[in-house]
């Protein structure tokens, strides 16, 4: 009864159904395993932000480049602000008890002892970076030589989070904070990275240490949890129409080798069906004893004397 499954057609479907389950189970665990990784680098990236607020400053060269063990890591440095390009960073929001507020960072520049500027983010404002009564309230930048500590970043980019969109900045404005952002405002050279300060001048407040990228629970954590349904998902419909069709096909051949089904020019099959020709079958119809003759007399156990004999020997006897 099982044939059909030697057949080309169900080859096919066999051999698709053995290598698409496997690879969508496959695929279903790697993405499993990739938001098990974002969730455990997000951990770790906790556990690294906790120390690091209580861990001694290191020298800024000794942290470079920035990557996920290095950000948000306590770092310093030694030089003097230039204040003649002092930017304000628009469209930044920070949490505070009356909840998220829209507010600008204040960035300065330092010029360190080996010839590069760092940028310094001193500080976050509430309000507009374009309005005058705002921006009034940015304090003065210290001057002479100092030193500088605060949480190390990685240059933004396009993509980072709480950069917003839009064209370019006005003048004296800053968009995201990079390398590639300053290198046509200053003429020198930047570190591809940034600090955000631990104490502040009022009445600034001290933006905290964001963390590194692909290193939280952001949206793209939360699509590689969506793809591992998906791709299990698949497996099982995969499973689902196998044993649908092989169900399908197997009552069909049951059904062949019973008789059930149509018979040729539309005759239902021997028992009780109707005969090649549409005539009725054996066992449902009058056969040759009781049936009709061909010259009109009734057949020959159950019907009429013998015809034409029989009524000539009637006129007779009158």
């Amino acid at each position: 009864m099982y044939r059909f499954l030697l057949t080309p057609r169900w080859w096919g479907i066999n051999v698709f159904a053995v290598l698409a389950i496997p690879v969508c189970i496959f695929m279903g665990s790697w993405q499993l395993s990739r938001f098990e990784d974002r969730v455990d680098s997000h951990r770790q990236q906790e556990d690294r932000s906790a120390r690091a607020k209580t861990a001694a400053a290191r020298p800024l060269e000794r942290l470079l480049p920035v990557d996920q063990v290095t950000s948000g890591r306590q770092a310093s440095a030694r030089g003097h602000y230039d204040t003649g390009h002092q930017l304000l960073v628009p469209g930044r929001t920070l949490k505070d008890k009356h909840g998220e507020r829209q507010g600008f960072y204040v960035l300065t520049l330092l010029r360190t002892d080996g010839g590069k500027a760092l940028p310094v983010v001193r500080g976050w404002l509430p309000g507009d970076a374009g309005a005058k009564a705002d921006t009034a309230k940015v304090p003065a930048p210290p001057k002479g030589e100092v030193t500088v500590t605060g949480a190390l970043q990685a240059s933004e980019s396009q993509g980072t989070d709480g950069v917003p969109g839009g064209g370019g900045p006005a003048p004296g404005r800053l968009t995201m904070i990079s390398a590639a952002s300053l290198v046509n405002i200053v003429p020198y050279d930047v570190y591809d990275a940034w600090i955000t300060l631990t104490d502040t001048q009022a009445p600034l407040r001290a933006v905290p240490p964001a963390a590194a990228e692909g290193s939280g629970l952001d949206l793209k954590a939360f699509q590689n949890l969506g793809y591992t349904g998906e791709w299990f998902v698949f497996a099982g419909f995969v499973v689902f129409i196998w044993f649908r069709l092989f169900r399908r096909e197997s009552e069909a051949a049951r059904d062949a080798a019973l008789g059930i089904g149509v018979g040729v020019d539309g005759a239902v099959g021997a028992d009780g069906g109707v005969g090649p020709e549409g005539g009725v079958g054996p066992e449902g119809c009058a056969g040759a004893e009781g049936g009709v003759e061909l010259d009109g007399g009734v057949g020959a156990e159950g019907g009429e004397g013998q015809g034409e004999a029989a009524s000539a020997g009637r006129a007779g006897g009158r």
